[in-house]
């Protein structure tokens, strides 16, 4: 597992959600057939353009829930007790619809997430979740 990220410019003024968009060696790739993994990375940045910062790891180990995105909280959504939620099977554009309203509306700790995303959350090992804040 690598450790390089690409990382959005962060906007001025306060910290925003950070969402992690996997692509490593299942998630956006040919093994998730049917979608355009490209255009949908396109438009989940222009649309949290102003809201989050959203960039893209290689595989954070979740291999067995391809397209893994993890929505991390902003400062005040986790000094409001939020924690980064792992969201797993992200292959539906509506999902993406749903966690785009989401964070647009402060994301984990400040805002309720649609109800629907619970059947995309999991939560993953002590060593995934290690590697990714490292």
């Amino acid at each position: 597992m690598s450790k390089r990220i690409r990382r959005a410019a962060p906007a001025r003024g306060a910290p925003r959600p950070t969402i992690t968009v996997c692509r490593g060696c299942c998630c956006g790739t040919p093994k998730i057939g049917g979608l355009d993994h490209t255009a949908r990375l396109r438009d989940l940045r222009q649309t949290l353009d102003d809201t989050a910062t959203v960039r893209v790891t290689d595989c954070l180990g979740a291999c067995e829930r391809a397209n893994v995105i993890v929505v991390q909280p902003s400062a005040a959504g986790r000094k409001a007790g939020g924690r980064p939620v792992w969201l797993g099977l992200v292959n539906d554009p509506d999902a993406t619809t749903d966690i785009t309203t989401w964070v647009e509306g402060g994301g984990p700790g400040l805002a309720d997430p649609p109800g629907i995303l619970d059947l995309y959350t999991f939560q993953p090992s002590r060593r995934v979740r290690a590697d990714l804040h490292d």
